[in-house]
């Protein structure tokens, strides 16, 4: 029998929000939550130690996409509820109600309110749902929008040092002294009102639990499932005083909140952690279960780009204590075998406890793909620098994500753009026409035949870029002001600096940084394009423009000659300063020109983040054949990587590449290295030097994968034989088999060294 479709919770949250309508804001999100919560909690299960899991619904709130449906703000998945409709599985009670829902949702999200909002200048580049309904992935467009509040790393040690009453004595406090003074003080009755909310989905577990440990004839399931039921009691009553009440309470507020990244747990966690096992209140054995569930559930809860647990690092508060923490960490890692998350992140930095970095080095060759190295000594004042801020928030940066960075539950920053680089290279070369779809996508700054010298057509694409880069700049602060308007996000204002004491919400001048980022792809390919012009066309005149582009339009058929020249060019990654110094001054500009983005609007930081999620191989397909002699709609190179096999010349040759682009001027890149496993076993030595020597070179960040290039080959021949196969794509790892076909093949196409 087909499963039935039960809308009775967005029913509910819909009705929710039509209710309070007109109510202040914080009323109308917290009334939401009521409806939201317990209802899309869902059932402890056999062998979780912590309770905590969600099915989102079709319509709801939430900061931004997460598994299982969430997305940004008010939401309604109406694609998904049509399809319900074209099923007919809706009760009949409901089927009017849902039909209505989905009319009255149309206008009314948090996407739809920001996409009313575009101004003239916005409204012929961004894409827009309700101008035409594209495929998921289909995006020909330079600049794309992206509606989302991510990277959120809310303050645990405040959860966790006042517990749920503290927040709700100090918040009735601030409540007080608002009404008292004509202020705000609906916004502190707002968080109230969802502070009750997570104190009843605690009940909620409590019961399940108690429920569970009665019905179960396994005694240490029994004992389990009692102790999980009176954690889960002082969660609501009290603050935590053990490890497992700390872990359970930020677990559980984690989920509410809706972020998708955990922080320094080593730092919030790490003071309960040793209490427990120094006074015999817990022993290895039990906190290691109780990891290994935290580590299960994030796995089957979270998306592969999130999760990010972070330990190591400077401005650790009782770094004795972090450490020791963190160690399990590592141990977690090594007894819960090989996965694609949680994203586990090592900072470090020269003088901190070396056994982090020797456990990290160990697990990444036995095949794990984490933890991710962070270089403190580069990128401590790299963020100052960059976010401008005091060195002392700088220490508190964060990678989200895939490598964009923040400043922990002081600054957010949420990526909300997308700029396809490569892309504007290629309408530069045809006066701003996309030669694929023959539209206009861009400024008509002439073609590449009208440019005398090569310094000419480089500023014209500037010229390009800049006016996207503009764009969405103005984008992602019109997504911070309508989002302000349209919800306070409680969860996350009551848990992020200064917002309580000002008496303002998140994205309402609450927040002490308030910062963006825009995502960049195909920056790489991009420089290599402009060497081999710069080469081809002007320099060595071996090319003519009117050649070079029919060779691009044709995909390089009937071309080959002038293929053979473009590939041969001087490509970044080889410590060749013909391609890198270009490569160096088209970063420089992307990146100074992003945050000088910062002075023409109210955002605190706006940066560039060099990083890939699959999207330098979806981007490139839509983009067509390229200078550097990539063909049409192949991948691009990965983030600040060299695309693949153009690093010719050694590792060494590589590092030093990798690390001329500056670090001060962005948000994060990534960096992605494979090793063979045979030169792993047999020269650690090396390797080891060799990482040493690059960080010290300046190397800010290193994400390496330790496999050999014929366990690839036969993955693609036997993927049943490869299942435990798991490969870096960029700011996130997977299961080599179970990506699309084109990206296995971007992903086999690195250099293995």
């Amino acid at each position: 029998m087909q499963k039935v479709d039960n809308f009775s919770m967005e029913l509910n949250f819909t009705e929710a929000y039509r209710k309070n309508r007109d109510q202040h804001i914080a009323i109308r999100e917290a009334r939401c939550h009521q409806a939201q919560f317990p209802a899309i909690l869902t059932e402890i299960q056999e062998n979780d130690r912590l309770a905590g899991r969600t099915v989102w619904g079709w319509v709801g709130f939430s900061p931004h996409n997460a598994p299982g449906g969430a997305a940004y703000g008010y939401f309604c998945h109406d694609q998904k509820i049509i399809e319900a409709i074209e099923r007919g599985n809706i009760p009949m009670d409901q089927r009017d109600g849902v039909h209505e829902m989905l009319h009255f949702w149309k206008k009314e999200t948090s996407k739809a309110k920001v996409e009313a909002a575009f101004t003239e200048k916005m409204l012929p580049v961004l894409f827009r749902d309700e101008i035409v309904s594209l495929p998921y992935n289909f995006k020909p467009l330079i600049a794309n929008p992206i509606y989302r509040m991510a990277g959120v790393f809310v303050d645990y040690e405040k959860l966790l040092r006042l517990g749920i009453p503290g927040m709700i004595f100090e918040i009735t406090d601030y409540m007080n002294q608002s009404r008292a003074s004509g202020g705000d003080y609906q916004l502190y009755e707002g968080m109230l009102i969802a502070l009750d909310v997570f104190i009843d989905s605690c009940h909620h577990y409590e019961k399940q639990a108690i429920d569970k440990a009665n019905a179960t004839s396994d005694l240490k399931r029994k004992q389990e499932l009692w102790k999980l039921a009176e954690v889960l009691k002082k969660n609501a009553v009290s603050k935590p005083e053990t490890f497992y009440e700390a872990l359970q309470l930020s677990w559980l507020y984690t989920l509410i909140c809706g972020s998708l990244e955990l922080g320094r747990v080593d730092v919030y966690l790490g003071d309960f952690y040793v209490h427990d096992i120094d006074n015999g209140i817990i022993t290895e054995e039990e906190a290691l279960s109780l990891m290994h569930s935290y580590w299960r559930l994030i796995n089957e809860l979270f998306r592969d780009v999130d999760g990010r647990v972070i330990i190591g690092g400077r401005g650790r508060r009782n770094e004795k204590n972090a450490d020791r923490f963190a160690l399990l960490v590592l141990e977690t890692m090594r007894t819960y075998g090989r996965a694609i998350l949680p994203q586990t992140t090592l900072r470090f930095y020269e003088g901190m406890n070396p056994e982090l970095m020797e456990k990290s080095i160990t697990l990444i060759g036995d095949g794990h793909t984490f933890p991710l190295l962070y270089n403190d000594d580069v990128l401590v004042p790299g963020v100052a620098q960059a976010h401008d801020v005091p060195v002392k928030d700088a220490e508190q940066y964060m990678p989200l994500g895939c490598g964009e960075i923040v400043i922990d539950h002081m600054g957010f920053g949420t990526p909300s753009g997308s700029l396809n680089v490569l892309k504007a290279l290629d309408i530069t070369l045809r006066d701003g026409i996309d030669h694929i779809s023959g539209k206009r996508l861009g400024l008509p700054t002439g073609d590449l035949k009208d440019f005398k010298t090569f310094e000419e057509f480089f500023t014209a694409f500037k010229k390009q870029l800049a006016f996207y880069i503009e764009i969405l700049a103005d984008h992602e602060e019109l997504e911070y002001v309508e989002s302000g308007k349209q919800a306070p996000y409680l969860y996350l204002s009551m848990l992020y600096d200064d917002c309580i004491a000002r008496g303002k919400a998140i994205f309402s001048g609450g927040i002490r940084y308030l910062g963006g980022s825009l995502e960049s792809f195909g920056s790489v390919n991009a420089a290599d394009s402009l060497t081999a012009i710069k080469k081809m066309v002007f320099d060595k005149k071996l090319i003519s423009a009117d050649r070079l582009v029919a060779a691009l339009d044709n995909n390089f058929v009937g071309y080959e000659k002038e293929h053979k020249l473009l590939k041969e060019c001087p490509k970044y990654g080889n410590d060749d300063n013909y391609a890198d110094d270009i490569m160096v001054e088209l970063h420089d500009f992307m990146c100074n020109h992003i945050r000088d983005q910062r002075d023409r609007t109210n955002l605190d930081w706006y940066l560039n983040v060099l990083i890939n999620n699959k999207q330098n191989t979806i981007l490139g397909r839509w983009v067509g054949a390229s200078a550097d002699g990539r063909k049409a709609g192949r991948e691009m190179a990965n983030a600040n990587t060299p695309a693949g096999g153009n690093d010719r010349k050694g590792v060494t040759a590589l590092i030093n590449s990798l690390v001329k682009p500056s670090h001060n001027i962005h948000a994060g890149t990534v960096q992605n290295m494979r090793f063979g496993r045979d030169f792993f076993t047999s020269n650690r030595g090396r390797f080891e030097v060799l990482l040493d020597t690059y960080f010290k070179k300046g190397g800010a960040q290193a994400m390496i994968t330790v496999i050999n290039r014929g366990d690839l080959e036969k993955a693609l021949v036997e993927p049943e034989n490869h299942k435990d196969l798991f490969v870096r794509i960029g700011g996130f790892s997977s299961r080599y088999i179970d990506l699309p076909r084109d990206v296995q093949l971007e992903i086999l196409s690195r250099v293995t060294y």
